[in-house]
């Protein structure tokens, strides 16, 4: 099999930041896999090209909303 560039299901869209890790931070509002909001996961296969992109270009700077945890381990230690 060759790598036909055309080929009618070659595309040139940007491709989702979906990593499959679907769970939304509840105080952030973004989901800690891809780092979008519910709205832009919603919108995401009606967005332009151009609207994709922003939206790549912004969420490295998202990673920082999530760095705060409000329970697990390091809650408990911190309560005892």
């Amino acid at each position: 099999m060759t790598n036909d560039t055309a080929s009618p299901w070659a595309r040139d869209e940007i491709e989702s930041p979906c990593i499959k890790v679907c769970v939304v931070h509840p105080e952030a509002r973004v989901c800690t896999g891809c780092l979008r909001s519910i709205d832009e996961i919603t919108r995401w296969s009606k967005m332009t090209p151009a609207e994709r992109r922003e939206i790549m270009e912004a969420l490295p700077g998202r990673a920082g909303l999530l760095k705060t945890r409000r329970g697990g381990r390091a809650a408990r230690l911190a309560r005892d």
